[in-house]
């Protein structure tokens, strides 16, 4: 009888070292950084994917000498975009309020009644990377 009881605390006790061992900490999320969407994200670089092969240039829209272009998501779900221009003025600023939405990796804007849809192709601390279904892309810093 004694060694049946030890029999059982000895499984008891590997059961229990594989299960502590199976619930490591894995939320990870598969590798991606789990990064607030709302925030001001400024352009950096722009482009497209072609044949499989994706080409980023500095963003043209920004003014040399100016702040950069953005987007500011606040938590209420508006959305303003800055645009820096010295057309009429030195790095004046323009903007444009509207609404957004987020559904899984998807980024919806709505601005003076036109709709964008991003696919959210990177998202961390320090970086949004968007792309549409032409291919375009658009990639914000904080």
């Amino acid at each position: 009888m004694k060694n049946r009881i030890k029999l059982l605390a000895l499984a008891l006790v590997i059961s229990f070292g594989f299960f502590a061992v199976s619930c490591n900490n894995d939320d990870d999320n598969g590798g991606e950084t789990i990064a607030p969407l709302v925030g001001k994200w400024k352009i950096s670089k722009v482009g497209t994917t072609v044949g499989g092969t994706e080409t980023l240039i500095d963003a043209p829209q920004n003014q040399s000498g100016c702040e950069k272009d953005y987007i500011d998501l606040n938590t209420d779900n508006t959305v303003v975009q800055g645009d820096y221009d010295s057309t009429i003025s030195e790095c004046a600023l323009t903007t444009q309020e509207g609404i957004y939405s987020r559904s899984h990796n998807n980024l919806t804007r709505v601005v003076n009644g036109v709709t964008t849809v991003q696919d959210i192709e990177n998202l961390t601390f320090s970086q949004l990377k968007l792309k549409d279904a032409s291919g375009n892309i658009e990639v914000y810093i904080r």
